[in-house]
């Protein structure tokens, strides 16, 4: 079946990759996540429906030429070349952090719980955090 918005093997590779990805983010929190706060089992179950969010909107960005994408807990984070993609960044839904010289998305389920201002090392350091690796393409190329 042909994909109208790119090639079956491409969406393949993005699977592949966030499912890489997912795992070494759900090890690295199981392993320094401890619950000392007695959360019941409702409140720490997985929700699915932010994973197939958070994969439909990696799999519309990972095509976008010159851009360094990483999963930051259930945000993506963009930065790199994106000034010739930030109409689209936000009509997608991506918003511009100016501190921290960065595009983020999340999706609408999330609300701040602190005013606390962390940077963007401390936010990964936090939550956990992966790089998605993107073909390297040029410009030219695209």
């Amino acid at each position: 079946m042909h994909n109208p918005n790119g090639s079956e093997d491409i969406c393949k590779a993005i699977n592949v990759e966030y499912e890489i990805l997912f795992k070494e983010l759900k090890d690295q929190h199981n392993e320094t996540t401890k619950d000392t706060t007695n959360q019941t089992y409702d409140n720490m179950k997985w929700d699915f429906a932010e994973d197939e969010a958070l994969r439909i909107m990696l799999s519309k960005i990972i095509q976008l030429v010159g851009l360094n994408i990483t999963i930051v807990g259930n945000w993506i984070w963009i930065d790199g070349n994106t000034y010739p993609h930030k109409a689209t960044l936000k009509e997608m839904g991506f918003k511009w952090a100016h501190e921290k010289k960065k595009w983020y998305w999340h999706s609408e389920t999330f609300r701040k719980k602190s005013n606390k201002k962390l940077s963007f090392d401390a936010i990964c350091n936090y939550y956990g955090s992966a790089d998605v690796k993107t073909e390297q393409r040029t410009m030219i190329e695209a």
